[in-house]
């Protein structure tokens, strides 16, 4: 059942959400009106009991990657953050626009330069067009050619498996039937059921993704990109039913009580900055991108990099439904002959090149200097797309920006210039922070300095595009970086903290005290305690934040010894935390939330 909020007309999937939404979104609203009021009660008075909230997918950050016909994304709920419930469904976004800006406006380039980098990237398209045209005479580079199967008996076995549900055994054993009692020269049907999945999966894909590309020719073997052109997905986008209805184009300087809101994109210094540089009549198109490598059923269990795309024009609650996150391409991944070549700084440079060339082809048509014009709603709109955000763990983020992966390395981050040893100084301030721009890196690139801040030798793609700067742009995604990434190192730290000071025996009461928490609505239980578990999901990371601030309380003793850690100092760590998780994950933040926050993660450090 779905609720829609009498206010903003977003359709909310649960009460509790429900709730708590109109509760919300009343305040920015003048229903001080009895009339208002009553339509209030009314649509509360509606609401079922009944109503299942266990049918929500509440996996946050998550990326569900496309496999036969079902969803490139995770649904995800819309409740408010509260730890002990699946929390509302957010992008990775919680970087503050802020801080973004902030950081957008440390990155000065002269006039000189600009004109630089803007002919620079006009002999990139051009050299583009030029590959293109190349590759349009062979038919090798670039098809749209769709496999079908070689005869009609062979699609009727594959309908007949498919419509039962037929595992392989039994459809083996149609085949062995078949070729028995047909007395044909040659089968007409596969060799196998698994021979005819694996015809059936790249039908669907190269279906989805209906063009090829060889990017590269290595090792005496192709590498293809599958994709489709980014201007059909953004236009897939806007053709979706009532979309409109979820769209800003414009700038909007949302407040209440002369206190600023960043709820949206369009709510975001970057967005106001960004529209001023537009021409007048035109509107900004924000493009988000998602990028993870994986492990794809499709093309025979090929290990594929997906991209995936979406609008930031679209309100967030909207832009998390399955339909408006898009499959953009496959990238391939480029595999080594043998041990040797694989450590080997020519391969790793291949294929770190062989990525931001298959970028700079995907992306490319996003910057033509005239903006493009997109149909929605049966109007007309000159747009300018520009990139945003790109969501990835810290790896892929540290591909993108071409920047060493070792934690070792002297400049790890690839956001800014601080030295490894002081990336644990929370007394830095912002003079002792310099963030890496596109002029400052370019300049160690052709200095041949590139080893003393840390990045490849490579040519970044996005050098060349003057209205992104990869390295604010590119951000890790909240999963990754904090369910996945520091609470799991938390959790390992304390075992192993415990260990040392008090022994395995109580290592094994910690362990007893998770198993004996009570079964829970929406807490995943662990009845044979969590230490044998080796790869947690995020969703039983997140249940394990919710007890753990209760399985350390008073775990053991204090000691007198030197440098011995009480048990409270590990009690406030979980406390700490949460607190921090929880602001994390607002839905709307005003400027008190966004100092709230520094401070928070400011006493977790």
């Amino acid at each position: 059942m779905a609720f829609e909020c009498p206010f903003c007309n977003r359709v909310l999937s649960s009460r509790s959400a429900y709730n708590q939404h109109v509760k919300r979104c009343s305040e920015n609203y003048d229903s001080s009106s009895s009339s208002s009021s009553e339509e209030i009660q009314n649509e509360f008075d509606i609401i079922m009991p009944e109503q299942d909230d266990n049918s929500e997918d509440n996996r946050n950050n998550e990326i569900i990657y496309i496999s036969d016909d079902k969803s490139m994304f995770s649904s995800r709920s819309n409740k408010t953050s509260d730890i002990m419930q699946e929390p509302a469904s957010r992008e990775p976004e919680f970087e503050t626009d802020e801080s973004k800006s902030k950081s957008d406006e440390t990155e000065t380039e002269t006039d000189s330069e600009s004109k630089s980098d803007k002919t620079e990237f006009e002999s990139d398209k051009t050299d583009n067009e030029s590959d293109e045209s190349e590759e349009s005479e062979s038919a090798e580079e670039e098809t749209e050619t769709i496999p079908k199967f070689p005869n009609n008996t062979y699609s009727d076995l594959m309908t007949l498996i498919i419509q039962h549900n037929l595992n392989n055994k039994a459809g083996n054993t149609i085949i062995r039937f078949f070729n028995k009692h047909s007395n044909l020269p040659t089968s007409l049907l596969p060799k196998n059921i698994e021979q005819g999945r694996k015809l059936m999966d790249r039908m669907k894909l190269i279906n989805l993704l209906n063009k090829e590309k060889i990017i590269l020719k290595y090792n005496n073997k192709d590498y293809i990109i599958y994709y489709r052109p980014i201007i059909n997905y953004i236009k897939n986008i806007l053709s979706i039913k009532n979309i409109h209805k979820y769209i800003t184009f414009n700038f909007k300087n949302d407040q209440t009580n002369n206190n600023r809101n960043y709820n949206e994109q369009y709510t975001s210094n970057w967005w106001a900055q960004t529209e001023k540089t537009l021409p007048t009549g035109s509107y900004l198109l924000s493009i988000i991108l998602y990028s993870d490598a994986s492990t794809t059923d499709s093309l025979g269990k090929n290990t594929l990099h997906p991209i995936f795309i979406t609008l930031g024009n679209i309100i967030t609650w909207r832009r998390n439904k399955p339909d408006v996150k898009q499959l953009l391409a496959y990238l391939p991944i480029i595999k080594a002959k043998d041990d040797t070549q694989k450590i080997s700084e020519e391969h790793k440079n291949i294929v770190r090149g062989t990525f931001h060339k298959s970028l700079k082809f995907l992306l490319s048509p996003l910057y033509d200097d005239n903006g493009i014009e997109l149909e929605l709603n049966n109007s007309i709109f000159w747009c300018f797309p520009r990139i945003f955000i790109i969501i990835s763990d810290w790896p892929e983020a540290c591909t993108f920006a071409l920047t060493y992966k070792s934690t070792k390395s002297n400049y790890p981050c690839h956001f800014c210039l601080v030295s490894k040893e002081d990336l644990s100084n929370i007394n830095l301030n912002s003079n002792q922070i310099e963030p890496r721009s596109h002029n400052n890196m370019k300049l160690y690139y052709k200095n041949n300095t590139r080893k003393n801040v840390s990045i490849e030798n490579v040519r970044n793609f996005f050098w060349s595009v003057s209205n992104i700067n990869i390295y604010v742009a590119t951000v890790p995604d909240r999963m990754h970086h904090l369910d996945l990434g520091l609470f799991q190192h938390q959790l390992n730290f304390t075992k192993i903290l415990i260990n040392k000071q008090c022994g395995k025996s109580v290592i094994d009461e910690m362990n007893n005290r998770v198993k004996l928490i009570p079964r829970y609505k929406d807490l995943k239980s662990f009845l044979n305690g969590f230490l044998h578990l080796t790869l947690l999901t995020a969703s039983e990371y997140r249940s394990l934040m919710k007890i753990m601030i209760f399985i350390v309380d008073e775990l053991y003793e204090d000691s007198g010894s030197p440098n011995f850690i009480k048990n409270n100092k590990i009690t406030e760590v979980y406390l700490k935390w949460n607190k921090m998780y929880l602001l994390s994950r607002k839905e709307n933040y005003e400027e008190s939330d966004i100092t709230l926050l520094q401070v928070t993660i400011y006493i977790f450090i």
